[in-house]
């Protein structure tokens, strides 16, 4: 029998801190049940005391979960390990999961609290959290600049105070692979009953090392290991999930431990993530950009057609690349319709929000001969846009662009009941466009991400756009989907209007 590596994922947590990443209650949702069909043993869904919103989204998560164990962060306040508890109880599998800073300069400059201070408020955490649950993890923040003799002695008192598990944290992605194995090896040996409990391991990529650091942690003891989908993450993100998990199975050579999780569910699960967030996958990520199994060189080409393992050390179809590729179009029916969706995840509310969603299903197949289930994925995302508050609606629009003169456009949009239009010049169609709808929204919002990405191949091939806006602190992400780019960038831009307008985005946590 081989070691199993719990697999902690945080993208619903930790992921959601990237700027402009927060997910509305229904995304996380949909990403949920994703993890949990992934095989993710662990979902940090959210940190309960960070706001309403945020606690209902867990608690929403923690009743439709069947297997996963649903976990929510708290700081070491009996509050926030109190609104942990309440979020997780519809759980089958709860989990509390308590942090306090240990570094000297988050301890002198962040908390202004001593060492037994410290220690004092993570053994009250841990026993505020047993209140609720007795799956406990406690984690040691800034554990990469904290000194060893402190990690031994609080990580020894949270122990006799019941946590369960023990996460040491490279919270600013500071440490390199020899050292923070070195770590993990010196704190299994020196801290007493470490047999007791689980050794986790939480990396950030600030230098490009987490996933490397993380298989670093487990080939010295740790037996969980936090990441998230496509590395997600503020700054420069986390682990990534696909790469640790595809690590330690191609590896069976190093690695005597093995994993729970599904990979052929890994690319479905990392194009929901990208979808839903709004951050693209780079052509050259590891396992799941577009690259990842794509040979140029004549040679490599030659290699891979006479014996794929020439210059492929893991199969496209292990990783999901070949999976669920069933093709619908426009004679596919309403019962193969909501047959697919409910295979990919997509969960829509009511035979209203069906319809709706069937009816864009039969427009986009009189434009595409093919469609397929990321365009699937798409349609469930410009759905469940749809269902976020309309104060803007677009009613009409047209663009012109021509050689040598000024891009053109005309909107029309129906704003809380009224309807009005506008007409604009810009740099291009999209930026007319833009501009247009300033005209009448006069919304003072900055634009700080505008990105296109196509769906699937080909030139009827869907874009799906995505529109970062902030205002005045607040950052939210739209979306909209299209054969046409330009419709599909004035969706996208409302969409984000509509939410900032509504309020649903999500505070950061640590504000």
């Amino acid at each position: 029998m081989t070691d199993k590596i719990i697999i902690f994922d945080t993208t619903l947590r930790d992921g959601e801190q990237s700027p402009g990443a927060s997910m509305t209650k229904e995304e996380k949702l949909r990403i949920a049940r994703q993890l949990d069909k992934l095989g993710v043993d662990v979902i940090e869904a959210g940190f309960a005391a960070a706001s309403p919103g945020d606690a209902d989204a867990i608690q929403s998560i923690a009743r439709i979960i069947e297997r996963s164990t649903v976990c929510s962060l708290a700081r070491a306040s009996e509050k926030d390990v109190r609104a942990a508890g309440e979020a997780i109880k519809p759980a089958k599998h709860g989990r509390i999961h308590t942090f306090i800073a240990t570094s000297p300069i988050h301890m002198q400059h962040k908390l202004r609290m001593s060492e037994d201070q410290v220690v004092e408020r993570a053994v009250q955490a841990v026993k505020w959290a047993l209140e609720y649950t007795d799956d406990v993890e406690f984690s040691a923040e800034d554990a990469v600049r904290s000194e060893m003799d402190f990690l031994v002695r609080i990580f020894d008192a949270v122990i006799k105070a019941g946590a369960t598990t023990l996460n040491v944290p490279d919270t600013v992605g500071y440490s390199i692979p020899s050292l923070w194995g070195e770590r993990f090896k010196d704190l299994i040996a020196r801290v007493p009953n470490s047999d007791k409990v689980i050794w986790s391991t939480h990396c950030h990529n600030d230098l490009g090392m987490a996933s490397a650091n993380s298989l670093a942690a487990v080939m010295n003891g740790a037996r969980q290991v936090e990441c998230t989908i496509n590395g997600l993450g503020e700054r420069a993100g986390n682990a990534s999930l696909e790469e640790v998990v595809m690590a330690i199975k191609t590896r069976r050579d190093v690695f005597t431990c093995d994993t729970g999780i599904d990979t052929t569910q890994i690319v479905p699960t990392s194009k929901l993530v990208s979808s839903i967030t709004g951050y693209p996958i780079h052509p050259n990520k590891a396992i799941v950009g577009a690259n990842a199994f794509a040979h140029e060189s004549g040679i490599h080409q030659d290699g891979v057609l006479k014996h794929r393992e020439t210059y492929e050390i893991m199969r496209a179809e292990d990783v999901g690349w070949s999976a669920n590729k069933m093709v619908m179009g426009k004679h596919s029916g309403r019962a193969a319709f909501r047959a697919r969706l409910q295979e990919l995840g997509i969960v829509l509310e009511g035979e209203e929000a069906v319809n709706a969603a069937f009816a864009r299903f039969k427009d986009l197949a009189d434009k595409k001969h093919e469609i397929f289930d990321e365009d699937l994925q798409a349609l469930g995302s410009d759905e469940e846009a749809a269902q976020v508050s309309e104060h803007f609606r677009l009613v009409a629009m047209g663009a012109h662009s021509e050689t040598g003169a000024l891009p053109v456009a005309r909107v029309v949009l129906n704003v809380g009941g009224k309807e009005t239009h506008a007409d604009a010049q810009g740099g291009g169609p999209v930026d007319a466009i833009f501009k247009a709808i300033e005209q009448i929204v006069k919304s003072e919002t900055e634009l700080l991400l505008y990105s296109v990405n196509n769906i699937t191949s080909g030139t009827d091939a869907q874009g799906e756009v995505t529109v970062r806006l902030s205002k005045g602190g607040r950052v939210v992400n739209g979306q909209g989907a299209d054969t046409d780019i330009v419709t599909a960038s004035a969706k996208a831009y409302l969409n984000a209007l509509n939410k900032l307008h509504a309020g649903t985005e999500r505070a950061h946590p640590q504000v």
